[in-house]
């Protein structure tokens, strides 16, 4: 029986894809090893939403062809679509396969197997229509699946490369996506995570369908107790989607709704679409569809011509905010963004004093949006056993995203608790049992 190895970089979506890929070769009679065992085959799928993406990328794959030399080694994700050239120059690189090939790949391995000699298989992306349909039937975690909706991206910010190595906007579609989703909550998967590269553009290429929509049907599938929407831009809020959440009984009190800075100068500079103003009033009417929702967002710190005057109204328009949690992130020049080409870089050191700055606040913030829920019930999903001074703790996400610990044991794994916040943390609140863990 041949085996196969995957590494992932980069993002949540890579990781449904990899997940998905392992599903054809596993379909094709391949077991999956550790990457740092010898296989057969070696998959890497790459980042490149930095250079440092790049380089990371580039090292896992020097591994892979150090570690079996006489293996296929595959190279897929978004540094292969935007350089395979440079890839397929590093010895021992046999198939580079692009974003939109994926489902071919064990063929493609078959041939190179046969042949032996490089191929790349990647072609322009920007001119893909279709959705690239690869189910992942089943997780590792047993508790939460992610489910991917739409590839690609219509917004071309000015510090962002992406659109060029994911392509357009794509979506799944509707039936497709619904019935996937029936097929994970039927294998008792409690909460789908709706995933995407732009997963607010849901819709954008379905001439009227849009994530409302979705989220309207999935409200109706049986044995679907959470649906997580990974990530959506403020501009995509509309009056019809919030109607959607307000009416929503499995919607979660979570949104992450990336900010990146919060100056409209620095907004306009990225292309971001919308002014602080335009963005606090969809956060206001969030707020009002789902009360108490965790908002979480993503800043980028140092974007050039970010002035310190313009950094402090960022630190008070996110104070003012109220997020539950930040990404935080130094701005880093990406060859092939109009933004590399700005001449008003801001210098390292204040990018990095800049950065703790926000993480400081990061914290503030996520602390005390965790001291909300003291004494309160949460519902909580048990996903994971861990010690905690040498006692076994049940660790879970409420659907408003706090990760909550209390005792317990394996037997709870995959049910739902009701639990009391204790101790409010940032990072792992602590809490204890109220109601009998059932099973859904």
């Amino acid at each position: 029986m041949r085996t196969v190895a995957f590494h992932t970089l980069g993002c949540k979506v890579n990781q449904y894809d990899t997940e998905a890929i392992w599903q054809l070769f596993q379909a094709n009679g391949y077991t999956q090893v550790d990457f740092e065992a010898q296989a057969d085959v070696y998959v890497i799928n790459t980042c490149t939403v930095t250079h440092e993406g790049d380089r990371k990328s580039r090292q896992m794959i020097r591994r892979a062809t150090r570690n079996n030399p006489e293996s296929v080694v595959v190279v897929t994700g978004c540094y292969a679509q935007m350089a395979p050239g440079e890839i397929l120059s590093i010895t021992g690189v046999d198939l580079v396969v692009g974003n939109q090939y994926r489902a071919q790949m064990v063929d493609m391995v078959e041939k190179v197997r046969l042949e032996r000699v490089p191929y790349n298989a990647v072609s322009n992306i920007l001119t893909q229509k279709e959705f690239e349909d690869l189910d992942v039937p089943v997780f590792m975690d047993r508790t939460r699946a992610s489910l991917k909706i739409e590839d690609g991206c219509n917004h071309f910010c000015t510090f962002c490369i992406i659109p060029y190595a994911r392509g357009l906007v794509r979506s799944r579609k509707p039936e497709s996506v619904l019935f996937q989703a029936r097929r994970l909550a039927d294998a008792l998967y409690q909460e789908i995570v709706l995933t995407g590269i732009h997963t607010g553009g849901y819709g954008e290429d379905l001439g009227g369908y849009t994530l409302a929509n979705l989220l309207r049907d999935m409200e109706n599938i049986d044995n679907l107790l959470r649906i997580r929407i990974s990530s959506i831009e403020a501009s995509e809020i509309s009056d019809d989607l919030l109607l959607a959440l307000a009416n929503s009984k499995k919607v979660c009190r979570h949104l992450h709704i990336p900010l990146q800075a919060g100056h409209s100068e620095v907004l306009r500079r990225m292309n971001r679409h919308y002014t602080i103003e335009e963005y606090a009033e969809k956060v206001r009417k969030v707020r009002l569809a789902l009360p108490e929702v965790a908002i979480t967002s993503d800043i980028i710190v140092g974007f050039p011509g970010e002035t310190d005057e313009f950094f402090e109204t960022t630190v008070q328009f996110v104070r003012e905010q109220q997020f539950a949690d930040l990404h935080v992130f130094p701005y880093s020049i990406r060859k092939g963004t109009p933004a590399a080409k700005f001449t008003d870089q801001v210098p390292e050191d204040v990018k990095h004093e800049r950065v703790a700055r926000m993480i400081a606040l990061a914290d503030e913030l996520s602390l005390a949006y965790a001291k909300k829920w003291t004494d309160r019930p949460l519902a909580v999903i048990a996903e994971e056993i861990i010690e905690i001074d040498h006692v076994p703790h049940v660790v879970g996400h409420a659907d408003n995203y706090l990760k909550v610990a209390f005792t317990g044991d394996e037997t709870m794994l995959g049910q739902v608790c009701t639990v009391q916040i204790t101790q409010p943390d940032k990072e792992l609140c602590l809490g204890t049992m109220q109601k009998t863990a059932y099973a859904m």
